[in-house]
């Protein structure tokens, strides 16, 4: 019996190989790509291989020997089903987790969704030059303005910042360093080159995500309590 199943399992990954070669060319195998049908043909023989295997061992026990079977039948099913959804599983995750998580952004392609804080505001987690920078949705900051805090989680050299850029704050005027950032990403969004401000030490307590970013993308609006970014292709 078990080289009966090592016949069965060769020709099937046989048949899997011929249909790999057949479409190279294309790079896809219906809706997979070729790596993916070559990394799922591997995982469904090896399942198969292990479920006949146990029927092999407890073949004196038909009744738990099935069960080991089914058992198998199941999880080989499971994995197929989650393989193939992964995609959608994944974006099923994101937007439980942006409802979950404050500032946490949901990513489907090129569009992101962030969920209205508690507090009424869009809080947004940031990367800035590769660094995690929580901040705020302000509509009415021309730039973005990042706190002491901010920059230095940014990698930003404050010891040679120049604060010569006047801004008008709710609390008067002030002064702020006009820096370029190497980027800031926000879910699956990144923007390079990204002009911004560097607030003095104890003028901002937290950092503004503001137009200097948000006109660098396609489109952005509120609908409802999701502030809604889409990027360009």
């Amino acid at each position: 019996m078990r080289s009966r199943i090592l016949w069965l399992l060769l020709i099937g990954l046989a048949l899997a190989a011929i249909v790999l070669v057949a479409r190279h060319d294309a790079g896809t195998v219906g809706p997979l790509s070729t790596d993916d049908f070559a990394s799922l043909a591997v995982k469904i023989a090896l399942l198969v291989f292990l479920g006949s295997s146990a029927l092999v061992v407890f073949r004196e026990s038909i009744g738990k020997a099935l069960q080991i079977v089914l058992i198998w039948v199941v999880i080989g099913f499971a994995l197929a089903l989650g393989y193939t959804y992964r995609f959608e599983l994944r974006d099923t995750y994101d937007r439980v987790m942006a409802e979950m998580v404050p500032g946490r952004a949901a990513t489907r392609g090129r569009i992101v969704e962030i969920a209205r804080g508690r507090g009424g505001s869009f809080d947004v987690a940031t990367r800035v030059n590769g660094g995690s920078v929580p901040m705020v949705l302000d509509t009415g900051a021309s730039a973005v303005v990042l706190t002491q805090e901010a920059a230095k989680a940014a990698g930003l050299p404050l010891e040679v910042l120049s604060y010569s850029v006047t801004v008008d704050t709710a609390n008067g005027k002030t002064r702020a360093a006009a820096v370029t950032l190497d980027s800031i990403s926000v879910g699956g969004l990144v923007e390079r080159s990204v002009p911004a401000l560097i607030a003095q030490p104890g003028q901002l307590r937290t950092s503004l995500l503001g137009m200097s970013f948000l006109n660098r993308l396609e489109s952005w609006e509120v609908r409802g309590d999701r502030l809604v970014l889409r990027g360009y292709p």
